[in-house]
């Protein structure tokens, strides 16, 4: 009886033990990656308003009242509300210069400001409605970024390019160095890290309506897969 137990018990320790060398399983990892460029079907449009006045009322009336007139021209050129977007609204003082004498500083009036993000589903009616917006009071541009209404479609055909890629990445590898490809044994999804529309501040004509050409749009994603490996009989 002590035998067996003993017997068991050295069993269930060889179980325990790590894998000798030459039985540890052999994988291989690669990154598959794929691109692709599709034309955008949609524009962002950042612009602000801003005013100064001697007392903060009266600045944030007139930002708001210049705002409003630019909401209601892109509703009027078919902009949706679901596609408009106050971004942020501000209000500070305005301090004088300080003199050269050294006096303290004062406050000589209040600057407010408002920002809009807009979404634009005609491109061919973008420059037409970024000239109508300047005209109806927007003073400041902060940005333009061209975008596709549905990514996640793009994507999914992007992640099973990768997936090929991998794929075909690792059988050149394993035929290349005498072994047999198995089977997947883990895929890490890895997109790339998304950027946003860059601000800058411009002044543009309000004669007439600006040329815009939005060109093309490059998506990329990859896709780390480890492939189990054997050597060949």
């Amino acid at each position: 009886m002590k035998a067996q137990m003993t017997a068991a018990v050295l069993a269930a320790l060889a179980l325990t033990q790590p894998l000798r060398a030459e039985e540890q399983p052999r994988r291989i990892e690669v990154t598959g990656e794929a691109r692709m460029e599709a034309a955008p079907d949609m524009a962002v449009i950042t612009l602000g308003v801003s005013d100064q006045a001697p007392e903060a009322a009266a600045a944030m009336a007139a930002v708001s009242r210049n705002m409003a007139a630019v909401t209601d021209r892109l509703r009027e050129g078919g902009v949706m509300a679901e596609d408009m977007q106050t971004r942020d609204i501000s209000l500070h003082p305005v301090w004088s210069q300080r003199s050269s004498s050294g006096g303290a500083r004062e406050v000589t009036g209040f600057a407010a400001s408002s920002t809009l993000t807009v979404r634009l589903r005609d491109l061919t009616e973008l420059g037409a409605v970024m000239d109508q917006v300047l005209q109806a009071g927007a003073n400041e541009f902060r940005g333009l970024r061209f975008a596709v209404s549905d990514p996640g479609a793009l994507q999914d055909t992007l992640r099973g390019q990768a997936v090929d890629d991998a794929v075909k990445k690792a059988r050149q590898l394993a035929e290349a160095s005498g072994m047999r490809l198995g089977a997947p044994r883990m895929i890490r999804d890895a997109p790339p890290a998304g950027g946003g529309p860059q601000p800058m501040m411009m002044e543009m004509a309000r004669s007439d309506p600006m040329p815009v050409e939005p060109g093309s749009l490059g998506f990329s994603h990859s896709v780390v897969v480890v492939f189990d490996m054997s050597g060949i009989e």
